[in-house]
C-alpha cells in the first residue's frame, strides 16, 4: 500500500464527508466558541492550499488524511484541517502528510509555520506529532486570542 498526497478542490463527496467528520470531532471535544476548524467554504479561500492523502491498495484508493496550509502573510502560514482516519491513527500517515506540507511551505518561502490545536486529551497524539516534528509552544498568532482550550505551536522553517 502507498500513500498518495495531492491537492484537492474539496468537491469530492468523500472529502466533504471526511471534513464533516473532522468538524463533528472538534465540536464533540471542544466548547463551540473554541472550535477553530474551518468549514468547506473557508477551506476554499484563495489563501489556502488543501491536500488529501489517499491510500492505494491494489488500485483501490481510500481517503485517509487531509491537511491545509493557510497563508497569513509573505513569510508566515498556518497548518489547518490536519486529520487522519481514525482506523489509521498512529501508523505514520499524519507524519508523512505533515512532511509533505512542510516541504511545500519551505518551497513557497514560508519561514514560520504555526498551528492551533485543542488542549483536551483527544489531541495528545497531535501534540506528540507536532513536538516530534520540531514545533514549540507559542502565544496566539493571527486573529487568535488566548483561549484555555487552545494550544498554539510554531515551527521556524
Amino acid at each position: 500500500m502507498a500513500l498518495h498526497i495531492r491537492p484537492d478542490d474539496l468537491r469530492d463527496p468523500c472529502v466533504v464527508l471526511f471534513l464533516e467528520e473532522h468538524l463533528a470531532d472538534m465540536r464533540r471535544v471542544s466548547p463551540p466558541e473554541c472550535v477553530h476548524a474551518l468549514d468547506l467554504a473557508a477551506l476554499r479561500r484563495p489563501e489556502i492550499r488543501f491536500w488529501c492523502g489517499w491510500l492505494d491498495d491494489a488500485g483501490d484508493e481510500t481517503l485517509v488524511a487531509t491537511a491545509a496550509l493557510k497563508r497569513l502573510d509573505a513569510g508566515h502560514a498556518e497548518l489547518k484541517s490536519m486529520r487522519t482516519a481514525p482506523a489509521l491513527r498512529g501508523q505514520g500517515v499524519a507524519r508523512h502528510l505533515l512532511a509533505h506540507v512542510l516541504a511545500h511551505a519551505r518551497a513557497q518561502g514560508v519561514r514560520r509555520l504555526s498551528l492551533e490545536t485543542g488542549v483536551p486529551a483527544f489531541f495528545a497524539p497531535a501534540h506528540r506529532l507536532y513536538l516530534a516534528s520540531g514545533f514549540v509552544d507559542c502565544g496566539p498568532f493571527g486573529d487568535y486570542r488566548p483561549d484555555p482550550f487552545s494550544r498554539f505551536m510554531s515551527l521556524a522553517l
